[in-house]
């Protein structure tokens, strides 16, 4: 009896394999791109394939590129050109499918691929260094996973990205300085992770309108940056340094520098960029605060944080010329003097707290306006049954000392 199973199993284990190479040698798809399909497949742990995962719908017995309706789904290919032409798979997206597992390493197989997405799902270890050789992708997109190590090296002969997302991740070590090779990179994210050393001149990525590398351990002065980036976010790093390189960036429209280690002035030329909306230069070590007088065109700055730092001197008057903005946060830092009569006007968000302002609060806040935040902790006349008075002030020693230390 024994035999006569080992014969059964035998003999089944045989017709398996003839059936998937009948499958391979029969399929519009080139062979080596169903095997990297069913590799992917195979580094994945099976519980977390639910039915309503795009990789559940992979069955290998359908030609995946040939096949229609509800079949492997989260995949794209190119149209065979002759009747003898295999199709290539061009596109793999599996975003938010909840998969685990590791990336295989013979993924570089899919040497037409253009898309690459495997965001919001639970992918470990490094990524394959393979993924070098995928030499037509235009968008990399691994963020929100738990992949580990280093950037692959080769990884800036990748020429055509035109997108990375690397975000939220585990991955570490330096980013490479031959990043700046790809010229025609229009988004790079590496936020979440723990990149560390110094930021690499990235001016090079003339085409990069989108650039977030906040939350790494990342030090050192502020690199050059291409000058037509609209969207810059370094913040949550150990950057230190000044702030003057701003300036050449005459299309940004958000700057997020916040929680570094940053110092000197808030130059007036950065609240001068005509297309910026929103600043946060907040938990730095600035000490001074220019912001320009907006004549001749209007600003859109809507939005200014720049709160815990380490700013002295008077309340900037200039900034009621900016006729765009609503909200300010310049709470936490060493500013003393009155506040201008001007700010009660009606910003719909002003926080001025733990500071060291004196005097009577402008009639604006007293009479009901429209503004929320806090001006407590300061060394103000500022009556308890006004709301944005609420939380008190300083002792009057506290201001006195300050006083004597000024």
């Amino acid at each position: 009896m024994a035999t006569i199973k080992i014969h059964s199993c035998t003999t089944f284990i045989i017709l398996l394999l003839v059936a998937q190479n009948s499958i391979l040698s029969d399929s519009k798809t080139l062979e080596s791109d169903i095997i990297v399909l069913q590799s992917i497949k195979q580094s994945i742990d099976p519980n977390s394939i639910t039915p309503n995962s795009f990789l559940n719908t992979w069955n290998f017995k359908n030609d995946p590129c040939e096949t229609t309706g509800i079949h492997f789904l989260g995949i794209l290919c190119t149209i065979p050109e002759t009747i003898n032409s295999s199709s290539r798979v061009t596109a793999i997206d599996l975003e938010g499918d909840g998969l685990e597992g590791f990336l295989t390493p013979i993924l570089g197989n899919l040497t037409e691929l253009t898309l690459l997405n495997l965001k919001k799902n639970r992918f470990r270890g490094p990524i394959p260094n393979s993924v070098t050789n995928l030499k037509r992708l235009t968008r990399l997109l691994l963020s929100d996973n738990f992949f580990s190590g280093s950037i692959p090296s080769g990884f800036s002969t990748l020429k055509r990205l035109e997108t990375i997302d690397l975000s939220l991740n585990r991955l570490s070590g330096s980013i490479p300085t031959s990043i700046s090779s790809f010229r025609g990179l229009n988004q790079l994210t590496m936020s979440n992770n723990a990149f560390s050393g110094k930021i690499p001149n990235l001016r090079g990525l003339w085409q990069l309108n989108s650039l977030d590398l906040s939350s790494n351990q990342l030090y050192g002065n502020l690199p050059q940056l291409p000058t037509n980036l609209k969207s810059l976010s370094l913040a949550h790093n150990l950057l230190s340094g000044h702030v003057l390189s701003i300036n050449r960036l005459r299309k940004l429209n958000t700057l997020d520098l916040s929680d570094n280690r940053l110092s000197g002035s808030i130059n007036q030329e950065i609240f001068k960029l005509h297309d910026l909306t929103f600043v946060n230069v907040s938990s730095n070590v600035f000490t001074t605060i220019e912001v320009a007088k907006m004549a001749n065109k209007p600003s859109q700055l809507r939005a200014i944080e720049a709160q815990n730092n380490r700013i002295r001197g008077h309340l900037p008057l200039n900034l009621i010329s900016y006729e765009n903005l609503n909200s300010v946060n310049l709470g936490h830092n060493l500013f003393r003097g009155v506040i201008p009569k001007e700010y009660g006007r009606g910003w719909r968000s002003l926080f001025l707290d733990y500071n060291f302002l004196e005097g009577k609060l402008p009639l604006g806040f007293r009479s009901g306006g429209r503004t929320r935040g806090s001006l407590a902790h300061n060394c103000l006349n500022c009556p308890n049954q006004v709301e944005i008075c609420g939380g008190g002030q300083r002792p009057p020693s506290e201001c006195i000392a300050h006083d004597h230390d000024v």
